[in-house]
């Protein structure tokens, strides 16, 4: 089942309210996929830390067997 790419754009956005976050089907399976998300949750944060929160928002997607990989790209 590949993972609708807007529910969990929707997702992201929803768990880090003020976020702007695109998703990206890198493989065409629709099971690996990228987020680069902007998010003012993440100052101050580090990096691992900010991997977790995008992870924390979609992880219902990663335990339903959706979502086999996501690669996270932090923008500025």
């Amino acid at each position: 089942m590949a993972a609708d790419l807007g529910e969990l754009k929707a997702m992201i956005e929803s768990a880090l309210p003020g976020s702007t976050a695109a998703v990206i089907d890198e493989t065409g399976t629709g099971d690996h996929l990228r987020a680069e998300v902007k998010a003012p949750q993440f100052e101050g944060l580090t990096r691992i830390d900010q991997h977790r929160l995008v992870k924390a928002a979609v992880r219902e997607r990663f335990d339903d067997g959706t979502i086999h990989a996501l690669t996270i790209k932090i923008l500025g």
